[in-house]
């Protein structure tokens, strides 16, 4: 059921949220369509009332015996993440077929791309966020994937020490994500979480004296 709801809203491009210069140049065709408010739609057996991205209240149109429902509301009912690009037109949903790395969207101190920190068993990231203070200590910074991706792969490694607790959550709800204790054995560490319809992110470590804290922000990546 979850497929053929997103194929019909693929089909809906038209009703997806965006402003409406994007399709100034765009190749449409008239058609004579109606909307059909008189339909109701359940999700997991609880009503569901499609919303643009304003909260207003979409009816789903009707052209040649068909049903087209709004792109984004569906795809936020059913937790499959969108995104559209305006240079090619497309409108993604789910995974993207490329990672995109999580660089630009990390905020928080302790980011660098100094070479001398830079640099994980032989490898130089680039740019990578390395919190190497002293004594025991939390610390964390944010992403921001809003709402774009459906999955973040994150790679995260313990230096010196044993990181006690790591988690990602969601920081509008608080909601933990994922949580794990990183050891100093385990290397680099590659975490898969599903982020669907998410707009922030919190990522934290507990760090213990003598213990630092790598994640390369190059080879962490949204899809």
């Amino acid at each position: 059921m979850k497929k053929k709801w997103i194929t019909a809203g693929a089909a809906a491009a038209l009703l997806m949220s965006t402003s409406a210069g994007v399709y100034a140049g765009a190749n449409l065709q008239q058609i004579q369509a109606f909307l059909d408010p008189s339909i109701k739609f359940k999700v997991n057996g609880k009503p569901f009332q499609p919303q643009n991205d304003k909260g207003a209240a979409l009816a789903p149109i009707t052209y040649n015996g068909s049903t087209y429902l709004p792109v984004r509301a569906i795809s936020n009912a059913l937790g499959v993440a969108i995104d559209y690009d305006g240079k090619t037109n497309t409108i993604f949903l789910g995974e993207k077929q490329d990672g995109v790395p999580i660089a630009d969207s990390a905020g928080g101190d302790f980011r660098t791309k100094d070479p001398q920190l830079t640099t994980y068993n032989g490898k130089d990231y680039k740019y990578v966020f390395f919190n190497n203070s002293s004594g025991r200590r939390s610390s964390g910074f944010m992403l921001y994937p809003k709402g774009k991706y459906q999955k973040l792969y994150l790679q995260t490694a313990a230096v010196g020490k044993d990181i006690e607790e790591f988690f990602v959550s969601d920081s509008d709800t608080d909601t933990k994500l994922k949580i794990d204790k990183v050891n100093v054995s385990d290397g680099l560490k590659t975490y898969e979480i599903d982020i669907s319809g998410l707009q922030t992110l919190y990522v934290h470590a507990d760090l213990q004296e003598g213990g630092n804290w790598f994640v390369p922000l190059t080879t962490s990546y949204y899809k």
